[in-house]
């Protein structure tokens, strides 16, 4: 199976999203779950303009896309602080594809595009389902902060590039 990786086009808008939802309810997250992450899971044709947002494809179909996104001003989001720097804000796949070694060559191309800009580091707020992905790819685990959804912790990791 021959992946290429592409830069995302605001065509792609739907497509990511379809993505995205197909990923989070792989893992069995309960519909208010899914709900309450309905817009964090759209991706707009706004989204690609402003930030970078790589695509996977598989047969000229996208599987999974990764995107990078660049924090002007930490904030607060209840009680947990996003730092000012570079997060990788998404890498999903479709099910179908997960285990396949793309989501690290996705993580790779996005870190490439980091090494061009001179982004030293990339902050991540992980599924807990990914743990083991980003270990294997040598990001350094930071401990757990809450998530939005009530009395859930997600990991945080950071990347070095």
């Amino acid at each position: 199976m021959e992946i290429t990786i592409r830069p995302a086009a605001e065509a792609d808008s739907v497509a990511l999203t379809d993505i995205a939802f197909a990923a989070k309810r792989h893992w069995n997250y309960p519909p208010e779950y899914i709900d309450k992450w309905r817009h964090e899971l759209t991706i707009t044709p706004a989204y690609i303009r402003a930030n970078t947002v790589r695509v996977a494809e598989a047969g000229g179909r996208p599987v999974g896309f990764g995107a990078l996104v660049r924090v002007e001003a930490g904030f607060r989001v209840g009680q947990t602080f996003v730092a000012k720097g570079y997060w990788l804000d998404h890498i999903f796949l479709l099910p179908a594809y997960i285990g396949r070694g793309i989501g690290s060559r996705l993580v790779a191309d996005l870190t490439q595009q980091c090494r061009q800009r001179r982004i030293g580091k990339i902050h991540i707020f992980a599924d807990p389902h990914a743990r083991g992905f980003y270990d294997k790819l040598g990001a350094v685990y930071q401990g757990e902060f809450p998530s939005s959804i009530p009395g859930r912790t997600v990991p945080k990791y950071i990347l070095e590039i």
